[in-house]
């Protein structure tokens, strides 16, 4: 796709939590970008053709043994550049400025005050709130360069070479706790590289079709679906590209929600005309992960049966090679699989770090770049029905994740019976499309409590609801006391083995979204 690629930008990954986030910023002003892996050559990244580099951040030091390897040519190129935390090191140091580690950092809500308010900073406030995340810092800027900003700890915060071709900011423009970091990369996207503004959802859908054929030939593909938009958004790819040569399999691995896979089966089937079968794997599933409690090995249990019985079904219905599924990029990056390998794992996904090495299957992840309001836009721009898009993230290994500790069939019905209550009373209060994703969580803690003038001891429930646009960084949703009572209230005489709920007030950073 030589003509997306042109005028675009190139962002070699050096491992930050953050850099495909960067992609996406970008994309968000209709410009093409491409994460590479940060030892690609000079040649490689000039024969795209691209208006600028990036070079994200990382969690390693500048000065570190086993700091990513690089082509060094890249420091030495006219190409326009931006150097964000890492990145901003590696420029500073290699021009002959000085990087020191003095034991404190900057981490979360800075303020910095701008130097010179021309170019990158053009039209930012001063002082203006940024989001710091680094140990390191330069305490000396290379000859020849000047401070675009400082933060109110004295820190560099920004630094360019003389005409602004070359850019660095210690903090990260690219997160939605960066105030005004839209407009940073705007200017440096348009007044500095002058980038060309021609990416679109269509142009994406349009680029994946041609992938998934060139890929596939003349082969089947099995598309893995659990109903949620992800995996549906993947199957609607795959029927536009090869037609009838896709076939979509649900498979009820009994972790579902209540009723779920027969209420999915027939939205696909009977609303967008999927060629979709169903099978029940629940007392296979089940029995692998008897006695099982950590969330690792539940993971990787998970996505090592979901490919056995992909491939156990793939022999019964014909001669398929191809598996497509639903992975998206916070997966690629919680899983430790950034472009550079360089990323630290948060924790694996049954999509990512679950596959096991003997897989038969070769892969097709058409969203693997992707955050979940892209999908979003794929599906809308796809003609999905409203319902499906703005369904809450369910992750594959379903329930299990969600169940703390042993997961059996009991356990499984008590939470299945109270996520079904919380679902019910989000939609009756109109609440269900304000949260991004809403779960309840079944504890391993039993509590005292009193029912019918009668002692329980029965088991804990956490409630979790968050607000978010990409699945990076999330806040808790901040729910209607009446709505908690409700939900509390019903949970507790309608479920049989709970009898005390709380609410998950923690966002991401520092936690996570799901609890495993």
């Amino acid at each position: 796709m030589k003509g997306l690629n042109k005028d675009g930008v190139v962002i070699l990954d050096f491992g930050s939590q953050y850099t495909q986030l960067i992609a996406r910023r970008i994309r968000e002003q209709n410009v093409y970008s491409e994460i590479l892996p940060p030892e690609t050559s000079l040649n490689k990244i000039l024969n795209r053709e691209p208006a600028a580099m990036i070079l994200s951040g990382g969690p390693s030091s500048v000065y570190e043994k086993n700091a990513p390897k690089f082509d060094s040519q890249i420091l030495k190129t006219d190409l326009p550049t931006l150097g964000i935390c890492y990145g901003f090191h590696l420029l500073a140091q290699h021009q002959g400025g000085k990087i020191e580690s003095t034991g404190k950092g900057e981490y979360g809500f800075a303020e910095i005050s701008a130097d010179d308010s021309t170019g990158l900073l053009e039209g930012i406030s001063s002082p203006s709130r940024v989001w710091m995340s680094h140990g390191d810092r330069v305490s000396q800027i290379p000859d020849g360069w000047h401070t675009l900003a400082h933060s109110s700890n004295g820190v560099v915060a920004a630094i360019s070479n003389e005409d602004q071709t070359i850019v660095a900011t210690q903090f990260h423009p690219e997160v939605s706790h960066t105030a005004e970091g839209e407009t940073i990369l705007r200017n440096f996207l348009f007044k500095i590289a002058d980038c060309v503004p021609k990416w679109t959802v269509r142009n994406f859908i349009q680029e994946q079709i041609e992938v998934i054929r060139k890929q596939v030939g003349d082969g089947k593909v099995l598309v893995g679906v659990s109903g949620g938009v992800d995996s549906t958004v993947v199957a609607a790819l795959l029927h536009k590209a090869i037609g009838d040569r896709s076939t979509a399999v649900l498979i009820d691995h009994g972790l579902l929600r209540k009723e779920e896979a027969k209420n999915c089966t027939n939205a696909l089937k009977d609303g967008l005309g999927v060629n979709i079968h169903c099978y029940n794997e629940s007392k296979l599933f089940l029995s692998k992960l008897e006695g099982v409690v950590d969330p690792e090995k539940k993971r990787e249990i998970i996505g090592n049966q979901f490919i056995y019985s992909f491939d156990r079904i793939a022999n019964e219905l014909g001669d398929i090679s191809y598996l497509a599924q639903g992975t998206l990029y916070p997966d690629v990056i919680e899983s430790g699989v950034s472009s550079g390998k360089t990323a630290h794992v948060i924790k694996s996904h049954h999509n990512v770090g679950g596959l096991p090495e003997d897989m038969q299957f070769k892969l097709i992840e058409p969203l693997r770049e992707l955050f979940k309001d892209e999908v979003r836009s794929v599906g809308r721009e796809l003609g999905l029905p409203r319902a499906l898009i703005k369904r809450h993230p369910f992750p594959g290994p379903g329930l299990a994740v969600r169940i703390i500790g042993r997961v059996t069939k009991e356990r499984i019905n008590i939470l299945q019976e109270a996520d079904h209550v919380y679902m019910d009373i989000l939609h009756e209060d109109g609440l269900y499309n304000e949260i991004w994703q809403a779960f309840a969580v079944l504890i391993p803690v039993q509590t005292v409590g009193v029912m019918g003038d009668q002692r329980t001891y029965e088991s804990l429930l956490g409630l979790r609801a968050v607000t978010s646009t990409d699945g990076m960084t999330a806040d808790w949703y901040r729910m209607p006391p009446e709505t908690l009572t409700k939900i509390s209230n019903r949970i507790v005489n309608s479920v049989r083995g709970i009898n005390r709920v709380v609410y998950d007030i923690t966002s991401k950073p520092p936690s996570t979204i799901e609890w495993e």
